[in-house]
């Protein structure tokens, strides 16, 4: 349950601390005193979205902080827009926030009557009721399976069909590079091979040169070297120029082997010509920087090609996926549909008594099914509450005939019947009292105050009679001080309680008679 609430510049609240109690609380004040105020901060520390402009003004940061029996969730929002989130002191990602609040408590707000007429909301009714979480988990993940196996098998199916688009085009690339021969390094070869072939009279010339200054019959460099004999007093130099003209024989021995195999070939430069044409060509139709890159083209479309005989196989393989997931999750839908209808009829019947108890004493409901077109998240199944409140009035979805104030009433009972069955530690009811008064607002404070049984309930109302039920009476009221406006919050004395029941009856400044009547009232219960 909920136990304490801290307040700091949020809004009208510069600080607020305030304890709570177990059982049935309620919470009364004028309108614009600043109830929503404090049930917005609670539902900011809860994960409600941020909003700066909720700071007080002047001040760089609120925090809000809750106190649980098991936990203390704290929340700050700082001017810049930015926030942060802590359980116990450990930070939290808000998604860990949300998920650990919806298991504390439930605020129901005033605007939270609608959820009545939500085909979502109706379905979440009835599997809180049938008590199905196990089957809805098993759902969920199976629904999840079958999904993604159908997705994959139209990815395959949409590839398939592109795939066969583009045959013949893959195809005829593949062929074009396949048949190329490719070679990684080859172009490079085929350069040098065409520069040596382009200049073959040039380099025969330039070696016919070399050759013979370095050992050609007339005055060669090898023939100056070998005669050149410095003696023992020079033999370091003598060393040296016997080991040059040994290097310049070798370089004569290898500038005739080159000689020797320089031919003047026109038919091979033609067709180096012509396959260094052919490779450019295709570095620029592929749009590729080098041979390797030609060879990864040619090897992925190989693939590609390889990919259009195995697509019926793998959309054969794929379909029988679907197939299976969709079989199973069949079966799990069709569990999930049994559980909700088994419990349709004790549903029914115990909002129509809970409906009799608020004076809606010819209430009649029933909840309509229809299978869906499609498996959704949810299961296989359409769930509307009709209602009729009058004798001889056809069943019809709540929100044709149902008045606001019957509204209110079969929410308080919806509620109610979760509340049986749902562990959860605290609900926050936001004048659900709407459009009621006198006995049925009796009644209502009368089913709270059971609810209260074995949880926190705490009620936010306008109405005496349900203010007077309530085991803990807390005031909210604004005060004014030199430079603001601030909203406060007090838990009130019996005599306390007794002035702002009879307030409530009959205005500021009550009577003898509204003060007996606000006596009256609380003695009663």
């Amino acid at each position: 349950m909920l136990k304490h609430l801290h307040i700091q510049n949020y809004a009208l609240i510069s600080h607020l601390d305030i304890d709570f109690e177990a059982g049935f609380s309620v919470m009364t004040g004028e309108t614009g005193a600043g109830k929503s105020i404090i049930l917005g901060a609670l539902a900011l520390v809860l994960g409600a979205r941020a909003d700066s402009k909720s700071i007080t003004d002047g001040e760089d940061k609120c925090i809000i902080e809750a106190e649980f029996d098991d936990c203390i969730i704290r929340r700050e929002l700082y001017r810049n827009g930015k926030s942060r989130s802590f359980v116990d002191d450990g930070v939290v990602t808000l998604q860990e926030l949300k998920v650990l609040a919806n298991r504390l408590i439930d605020i129901h707000s005033q605007h939270a009557n609608l959820l009545i007429e939500n085909a979502d909301f109706q379905l979440e009714v009835v599997d809180a009721i049938s008590q199905n979480e196990d089957l809805r988990t098993s759902y969920t993940a199976q629904y999840e399976r079958y999904v993604a196996a159908v997705e994959a098998l139209r990815k395959l199916q949409a590839l398939a069909k592109k795939s066969q688009q583009d045959a013949d085009y893959i195809q005829y690339r593949y062929k074009m590079l396949d048949e190329a021969g490719l070679e990684e390094g080859e172009l490079e070869e085929l350069e040098k091979e065409h520069y040596q072939l382009s200049h073959a009279e040039e380099i025969r010339a330039a070696l016919h040169m070399a050759i013979e200054a370095i050992s050609g019959e007339q005055g060669s460099a090898i023939e100056a070297l070998r005669v050149c004999k410095l003696g023992e007093a020079d033999s370091e130099l003598q060393e040296r120029i016997d080991s040059t003209r040994i290097e310049l024989e070798d370089i004569a021995d290898e500038a005739e082997r080159r000689l020797s195999h320089i031919e003047l070939d026109p038919r091979r430069l033609e067709w180096v010509e012509e396959r260094m044409d052919a490779l450019n060509s295709l570095l620029h139709k592929f749009s590729a920087e080098n041979i390797a890159e030609l060879i990864k083209t040619r090897d992925e479309l190989a693939e590609q090609v390889n990919r259009l005989d195995s697509f019926d196989f793998d959309i054969e393989q794929a379909q029988k996926t679907v197939e299976t997931e969709k079989a199973a999750l069949s079966k799990i839908a069709e569990d999930l549909t049994k559980s909700r209808k088994a419990v349709a009829a004790e549903i029914c019947e115990r909002l129509v008594d809970g409906l009799k108890r608020l004076g809606v004493v010819h209430a009649k409901v029933e909840i309509a099914f229809a299978a869906t077109e499609d498996f959704t998240p949810s299961g296989c199944d359409e769930v509307q509450i009709l209602f009729a409140a009058n004798l001889n009035q056809s069943l019809r979805p709540v929100s044709e005939v149902a008045s606001g104030g019957e509204i209110s009433r079969l929410m308080l009972c919806v509620k109610a019947l979760i509340a049986s069955t749902k562990g959860l530690p605290t609900i926050i009811f936001d004048e659900i009292d709407t459009g009621v008064s006198g006995d049925i607002a009796i009644q209502m404070a009368a089913i709270m105050k059971e609810m209260a049984t074995h949880r926190q309930i705490i009620a936010i109302t306008h109405l005496p009679q349900i203010a007077s039920i309530g085991q803990t009476h807390y005031k909210v009221y604004k005060a004014d001080t030199t430079d603001r406006t601030e909203t406060h919050i007090s838990r009130l004395t019996e005599d306390e309680r007794i002035t702002e029941i009879a307030t409530m009856l009959s205005g500021n400044n009550p009577s003898e008679e509204a003060v007996a009547n606000a006596k009256q009232l609380l003695c009663y219960h």
